[in-house]
Formats: structure tokens, sequence, C-alpha cells
């Protein structure tokens, strides 16, 4: 097949790319060429901004391809220009979004494709909702081959390990230090972490998929290793041979008083508890989590090695601020409450 990937040097897509040629597929990537990535030297490249319309969609209405995978479409604007340029011309436009449409906290688990999708999770979920809602429109009237998956937290090779207070890798050298964690809350709230490769292998079957079976239709294709954020951590540890880690709690709303910079992940996302059902992925693309999660994070941290990404501990003294800031508070409210 001939497939264009809008995008394809970010973290899933450079998966995606990569899964694509080693299956025998021509793939070409869309983007402005600013991103460095690993790719396969059979990989062809057509340079532009996909935000200039009326140039997107001049330089791919006329071309034919069998299949588009659209990474970095954000909006209904973006939309809409994706379905004036490939209605005539492809078979299959699989669309990557995000589990950010639902709303949190959520009233009951897992959730499943047919979940309200209103209010959205946050703004960038609010625009990736609308632009589902022009692909489904686009299918409902004219067939357009439209299918929409929605990722959760992915990680991998060529990006960072998260954590309470951000992404900042010094998190890494703290584990390998055995220097105390911030961890939000009592650490029981669940996370579920999907490397990239995984997610990936979805993306390549949802362009693969025969006939209509897809058109249409959503899927997610998130984790099935349900972490609580205590685990999280201790995983990380024992995949990096680390002593166990310190685990200081630190009540969310607290960070997000103290820390507002460093905390708008955790607000908006790491403080909740979600479970996403991934049987219909399952179904009928055979979504599989393969990577656990410590051979994920040896992996993703053997990179950032290898790049020269991994801070060391120092840099960041915001950790051990809050740890002792919070351990001075617990321990005078201990002292002089009355009882």
């Amino acid at each position: 097949m001939d497939v264009l990937i809008v995008g394809g040097t970010g973290l899933i897509s450079t998966g995606i790319t990569r899964q694509l040629v080693a299956a025998g597929h021509d793939v070409t990537l869309y983007n402005r060429g600013e991103t460095d990535a690993e790719i396969p030297d059979s990989v062809s490249a057509i340079r532009g901004d996909r935000t200039e319309y009326e140039r997107f969609e001049r330089q791919l209405g006329d071309r034919d391809f069998d299949a588009v995978v659209d990474m970095v479409c954000f909006t209904p604007e973006d939309a809409e220009s994706a379905v004036r340029t490939f209605r005539e011309s492809v078979d299959r436009y699989v669309f990557c979004s995000t589990i950010d449409v639902y709303s949190r906290p959520v009233s009951r688990m897992p959730l499943t494709e047919d979940t309200p999708r209103h209010p959205p999770t946050s703004e960038y979920g609010r625009e990736k909702a609308a632009a589902e809602d022009v692909f489904f429109a686009a299918y409902e009237e004219s067939g357009f081959p439209a299918v929409v998956l929605r990722p959760w937290h992915t990680y991998g090779e060529g990006g960072r390990l998260i954590h309470s207070l951000g992404d900042r890798t010094s998190y890494i050298d703290r584990i390998r230090a055995g220097k105390p964690i911030v961890v939000h809350g009592d650490g029981t709230s669940v996370w579920a972490p999907c490397h990239r490769d995984d997610v990936a292998r979805s993306f390549a079957a949802a362009v693969e998929a025969k006939g209509s079976v897809v058109g249409g239709e959503a899927y997610h294709v998130t984790a099935e290793e349900h972490l609580t954020w205590d685990e999280y951590h201790r995983g990380v540890a024992a995949a990096l041979d680390a002593p166990e880690p310190e685990l200081v709690h630190i009540p969310s709303d607290v960070l997000f008083e103290v820390a507002p910079d460093r905390t708008r992940g955790l607000r908006d996302h790491f403080q909740y508890s979600t479970v996403f059902d991934n049987a219909k992925a399952k179904r009928e693309l055979g979504h599989e989590q393969t990577v656990g999660w410590e051979e994920g994070v040896r992996r993703t941290v053997d990179w950032l090695d290898e790049n020269g990404e991994t801070k060391a501990w120092a840099s960041d003294p915001l950790p051990d601020r809050l740890v002792g800031a919070w351990r001075e508070a617990r321990e005078s409210l201990v002292s002089n409450f009355e009882r």
C-alpha cells in the first residue's frame, strides 16, 4: 500500500512509520522537516505545514494514496481541510485523537468508546473532539473513510517518563540515587502507560484493516497493565536496579498551590484514576500490550542516557524543597494538634 503519514517523526508516529515500512508498505511523510527521527531510508518526504490549508490541499489533493495516517490534526479546521483534500483519493483515513475527549473524574469505569465526550478534559481534548465530529459527519454524509484512534499515555524511546512534577529527566537520577520521590495524593490513583510500539501497531492495523470494518468507528488504544502511582515509581526503580524508592505523599491540591507551573499534567490528568476498555480494538485491530512497564522503562531510559538527555537530580531543587517543607508542616501539625 501507498501510505501517507501527516507527521511521522513524533513519538508514536515514528513507531508507525517503522512498522508500516517493515510490513512492506511504501511510506511518505508530510511535515515541516524540523524533527530528527530514526526512520528507514526508503521513506519519502513532502515538506509543508498542514495549517497552511491552501498549500496543503494543493500539494496533496492530486496525489493518490491508499491510506492516510494523520498525527497532527488538532482542530476542526484541520479536519475540514483533511476531508477536502482526501475525500476522493484515499480508501482509509486514520485520525489520531485522544482520550482527553472524555470528562474526568469519571463516574464509572472502564470507559467505552460511546462514553459521553463532553465536557472534555482539556482544551486540547475539546479541539480533538470537534475534529472527531467533522470526520464522523463526513463518514455519515459521504462515506469519508475515517477511523478514529484514541491513545492515552504513550511513552517510549524518543520521549520521557512523566511524574507528579512533570517530565524532567532529573527524576531518573533521583530514582537511581535513592532520593525521595514526590507522589501526589496517597499514591493509589490508577495510571496506565502504554509503550509507543504497541500503540503504533494498532495504527498500522487500522491502515491494513480490510473493507469497511473500521470505517466511521472510534477505538481506544491504551494500556492493559494498570498501575497505582506507587507501583509506577517502584516499577521504575526495579527497571533501573535502583533502591526501593522513598515515596513522599503530598496532597494534590497542595502541589497545585505551591508548584502551579509544574503541575499542569497532574491537575488535568494524573490525579484521576481512569481505566479504558480496549475490547473493541483488541477484537477488530488486534490491539495488544506486549511491552511491560519495566521493560519499557529500561528501553526509554537507555535512549535518554545514550542521547545525553538524563539530567542530574541536583539540577532540580524543587522536589527536595517540597519534601522538606511538607515533612516540617506535617510534624508541626501532628505535634501541635490538640487531641
